[in-house]
């Protein structure tokens, strides 16, 4: 065992377990996996802001100018917006009835916490302003390991539980199309 594994075992072994969960655990077993899987749909949109931050990094370094970097900026702190709001109001609640080891959900709150702190941040500064390019990378590398989590930890964890991801999919992309709406944001199809 390397001590990457060894750390991870430890980790996962040292969460609460909630018995709680057991009298509030959803009886819907899953269904096949759909396109608007909610898994498949959190997954997307990992992928799709990772390669907006993989292009405002290179952006800023070919000093693009400040309303170029501004733009992309702007569209990466929305979309993380409407993520967050999604995986807040829908998934987490979903997950943290079915799930045992609730502290997955416990750190994913508080990663959350910083990422708005520093979109605020971001969303309240200019392109031209010092930190501006080093507010952007760091919230990447926030989201980065975030998503690490999320897509290593916590959704197996979901997979195997009773949780319909499609059922739980179609309401997240409902809640995802009436925030982007609200915002001006366009979905990708």
């Amino acid at each position: 065992m390397t001590a990457t594994q060894s750390s991870t075992s430890h980790k996962t072994s040292s969460r609460k377990t909630s018995s709680s969960r057991s009298s509030t655990k959803s009886t819907t077993r899953r269904t096949t996996a759909s396109k608007n899987d909610a898994i498949k749909l959190l997954t997307a949109d990992h992928k799709e802001v990772k390669a907006l931050f993989k292009t405002y990094n290179k952006m800023a370094e070919k000093e693009a100018s400040a309303d170029e970097r501004q733009a992309l900026a702007e569209q990466i702190c929305a979309m993380l917006k409407v993520h967050t709001i999604i995986e807040e109001e829908i998934f987490y609640p979903a997950a943290r009835a079915n799930i045992h080891d609730v502290d997955l959900l416990d750190e994913a709150e508080v990663e959350h916490a910083s990422a708005k702190d520093l979109i605020a941040q971001i969303e309240s500064m200019s392109p031209d302003e010092d930190l501006y390019d080093a507010k952007v990378k760091v919230l990447g590398e926030y989201i980065e390991h975030h998503v690490k989590e999320e897509e290593q930890e916590l959704f197996p964890e979901v997979k195997k539980s009773d949780v319909d991801t499609a059922e739980l999919g179609a309401s997240m992309l409902t809640r995802k199309q009436a925030l982007m709406a609200s915002m001006g944001l366009a979905e990708k199809a």
